[in-house]
């Protein structure tokens, strides 16, 4: 489990079919073989560790659901440790398990900010809702407007400086993640047969009075 708040911005040092070589430092201070990490949102586990970098293998389904198989050698990468038991959450839950890719479709600058709108499949739409939690390469963000085809985030100065979404540029993929608490409410809804409504939310916990 991952929070959503990088920790660092890792380099791609080598990129061959199935396995990712990524130069780190603060990421991998304490890290061993086998611990799991996040690379731009996707949960992986770590096959090597060197000095100033680490290695890990990427499945054929991780690939076909995210943008790391366009990764090459040079491009930047979030990283994210797993959650500590008893640390503090900063963001939300974000399970490392992408849901698909979505595009840049336009970036604007607004004072210190950068709206970003990025365009997603219908299948990742349908759970995104205005001021919802959604993970972007990692990154936990908060939607501020929606349409149908897709959504806007806006992207504070440290974020930019402290993230790979600051280099993002108009037709980039990024990997997504939707809030998990979206599916477990729309498949409590299924097996309910009922509408969403505050009373809903309340009884199954997803809201308190």
């Amino acid at each position: 489990m991952f929070t959503g708040i990088i920790e660092e911005v890792g380099t791609i040092k080598a990129a061959q079919p199935g396995k990712l070589a990524i130069s780190a430092t603060k990421v991998i201070e304490s890290a061993k073989k086998g611990d799991s990490i996040a690379v731009n949102g996707a949960c992986l586990t770590i096959t090597e560790l060197g000095g100033d970098y680490f290695s890990v293998d990427v499945m054929p389904e991780t690939l076909r659901r995210t943008n790391l198989g366009m990764l090459r050698p040079g491009d930047r990468v979030n990283l994210e440790c797993p959650l500590a038991v008893g640390g503090r959450m900063g963001g939300h839950f974000v399970q490392g398990h992408v849901d698909g890719t979505g595009k840049v479709l336009s970036a604007t600058r607004e004072g210190e900010a950068v709206l970003v709108r990025f365009e997603a499949p219908p299948e990742i739409m349908r759970y995104v809702v205005e001021k919802g939690f959604i993970a972007i390469d990692g990154v936990s963000l908060t939607v501020v407007e929606h349409d149908n085809t897709s959504f806007k985030v806006s992207l504070v100065a440290y974020t930019l400086q402290n993230t790979n979404l600051g280099g993002k540029r108009v037709g980039d993929f990024v990997n997504i993640e939707v809030d998990i608490i979206a599916k477990y409410v729309e498949r409590l809804k299924v097996e309910k047969g009922s509408a969403i409504t505050e009373e809903f939310l309340a009884e199954h916990g997803f809201l308190t009075r």
